[in-house]
């Protein structure tokens, strides 16, 4: 049967040799839907739009440009997908509507599954940010940064004192996590992706 990985990679045909592609097309068939990463024109909007892009080790399109040269372990080793908050900002400005935050969901678990998973300060990072949206349905800042410099920096955490500060000032900052309504529905959404996810695995 011909997949959306199939059809799309034809995109580039001479940019990379056929076991080069075989990274890009396990890519592309792990991401769910049609991730059009076949279409990254490496124009460098998605690492432009990135909140997180100063603490990367590559840009997104950098790592794009790794997965289309087939440099399995350079991108799967990459801490990129691990400081991505799925904010989604990429996605949404991306010219070729590449579905970015979810081809970095099917890299985590790659990364895993390869064994290049390491437990360093960005998938600490992640598995936070990760554990408030399962617990409240959105991120606690104060929580996230305060439990990250703690594990990782603890003596970077003063030197944020003043911003935090300048943040709870304009009324951007909570001191205690807010559940958001109906989280009964958000845990039960939740629920069903992660049964759809060991299904497929």
């Amino acid at each position: 049967m011909t997949t959306v990985a199939d059809r799309t990679v034809g995109a580039f045909p001479d940019e990379a040799a056929p076991s080069d592609r075989a990274f890009l097309m396990d890519v592309m068939r792990a991401t769910p839907g049609d991730s059009r990463l076949g279409m990254c024109i490496q124009c460098g909007t998605c690492g432009g739009s990135c909140p997180s892009g100063m603490d990367m080790d590559h840009s997104p399109r950098q790592v794009f440009a790794m997965i289309r040269a087939g440099m399995r372990e350079e991108a799967l080793s990459s801490n990129t997908p691990w400081y991505c908050v799925s904010c989604y900002y990429c996605t949404v400005r991306c010219p070729q509507e590449i579905h970015i935050t979810d081809i970095m969901y099917s890299l985590k678990r790659m990364a895993i599954e390869a064994d290049l998973f390491e437990e360093d300060k960005a998938a600490g990072f992640s598995q936070s940010f990760v554990g408030h949206v399962d617990n409240y349905g959105r991120s606690f800042e104060l929580g996230l940064a305060t439990r990250h410099y703690l594990r990782h920096q603890p003596l970077g955490l003063m030197g944020k004192a003043a911003f935090g500060l300048g943040m709870y000032r304009q009324g951007r900052l909570d001191l205690t996590p807010q559940k958001i309504d109906h989280m009964d529905q958000l845990k039960a959404i939740l629920k069903k992706a992660k049964e759809l996810d060991e299904a497929e695995a």
